[in-house]
Order: C-alpha cells, then structure tokens, then sequence
C-alpha cells in the first residue's frame, strides 16, 4: 500500500489532498486545508466519490463532482486548484 499526499496554494487557502492506494485504487480519501466550501458537507461528498475508485480516474471523478453539484460555493477557490493538488499526490 502507498501513501500519497499533496498540497496546493490556491488563491485563497490550501489544498492537502491525502490517500492510500492499493492495487490502483484510492482508499481512505481526505480533503483537507484552509479553504472555504461551502455546503460544508461537500468536502465529504468528493471524499466519497473519489474513494474506491482507481487512481487515474480520480480527475474525471473530480471534473464530474463540481459539474454535478452546482450548490457549491468556494470563492478563490476552483476545481483546477483540487485537480493540481491531486496531481501532486501522484508524482510523490
């Protein structure tokens, strides 16, 4: 099993996204950081999307859920700044 973890400096806030992989998929997705989503609950819905899926659908997976959920609120905040923080989890 590997542990990835990255981070990026959006705008406004940091992104830290962390999870295991095993057999090429993600396992225990978190979202964590110092950014402003809003309903909160939203960090946990893309948790759950992302989790049990194999690691290079997570950006399709990511693209889908912000497509999908257009009650979500992030100022300086945008979906590119979750794709380049997950992307950063891959290369390490």
């Amino acid at each position: 099993m590997k542990h990835h973890v990255g981070e990026h400096k959006a705008k406004k806030g940091l992104i830290r996204i962390e999870f295991d992989e095993k057999d090429g998929i993600a396992e225990h997705v978190k979202i964590t950081g110092d950014f402003f989503m809003h309903p909160e609950e939203a960090v946990h819905d893309l948790e759950k999307k992302l989790e049990g899926h194999k690691i290079d659908e997570l950006e399709s997976l990511i693209d889908e859920f912000f497509a999908m959920r257009l009650d979500v609120e992030m100022p300086y905040v945008n979906v590119e700044d979750f794709k380049i923080a997950l992307k950063k989890a891959l290369e390490g």
